[in-house]
């Protein structure tokens, strides 16, 4: 019986996480979680529903009426985010859920729920799960760490595009000035704020194509588990 292992993605947002480590799922026929689509999935939830973010009490009580699943849907068999029951693949990546969803991961309580059902999926092997604390808080002994960088300039095309794509129009400085904020937000949060674990190896995607990211780290992978 072959080797599984699980692969944690971490790094910033638009440097081609969730793209890539879609790929290398695929190759490797492993089961594909989008940790930062769980996020954002609750954020959408307290927009949706009026939570504030600073009342504690409320936002238990939503986290217990959130169940987020991910399903196959389509020809393409797409992985698309379900929050009870509803797709919301599309919803969750609007601006104005990227404005807040740094602020919610932030909270301790919404961490720890969204961690253990994380740390639920991995256990019997087989996952590439991409985020921003996946080496080092959900998977610190996952047997292959990436931590992904790019500069701004490309980040902010490629979430142009990618917005562009849905049919959503955004201006480069709107962008620019939502990933600083983040990354801000997400280096300097108290639990579990987005480092570089010691282990990981660091890829540069700036000048890197979605395929020959994919690849690289499917070559990684096939290296452990081939030892």
């Amino acid at each position: 019986m072959e080797k599984k292992i699980n692969i944690a993605i971490d790094g910033y947002s638009a440097c081609g996480k969730s793209s890539t480590a879609k790929i290398v799922a695929q190759k490797l026929g492993y089961l594909f979680v989008d940790s930062g689509a769980m996020y954002r999935a609750v954020t959408y939830y307290f927009i949706k529903n009026k939570i504030d973010i600073k009342d504690s009490a409320s936002v238990n009580a939503a986290l217990e009426k959130i169940k987020i699943e991910f399903r196959q849907i389509g020809e393409g068999n797409q992985k698309c985010t379900f929050l009870n029951g509803e797709n919301v693949e599309e919803a969750i990546r609007s601006l104005e859920v990227s404005n807040l969803v740094s602020e919610v991961s932030t909270l301790s309580a919404v961490r720890s729920a969204l961690v253990a059902q994380q740390q639920e999926m991995g256990k019997t092997k087989g996952l590439v799960m991409d985020g921003r604390d996946i080496g080092t808080v959900v998977f610190p002994d996952a047997e292959l760490k990436i931590f992904m960088t790019a500069n701004y300039d490309i980040r902010a095309i490629r979430r142009e595009k990618e917005l562009a794509k849905k049919g959503k129009k955004e201006s480069i400085p709107a962008i620019l000035s939502n990933l600083k904020k983040r990354d801000h937000i997400d280096s300097t949060r108290e639990d579990s704020p987005l480092s570089k674990a010691i282990d990981a190896l660091e890829m540069d995607t700036s000048e890197m194509t979605l395929e020959l990211q994919g690849e690289t780290i499917y070559q990684m992978a096939l290296d452990i588990i081939n030892k």
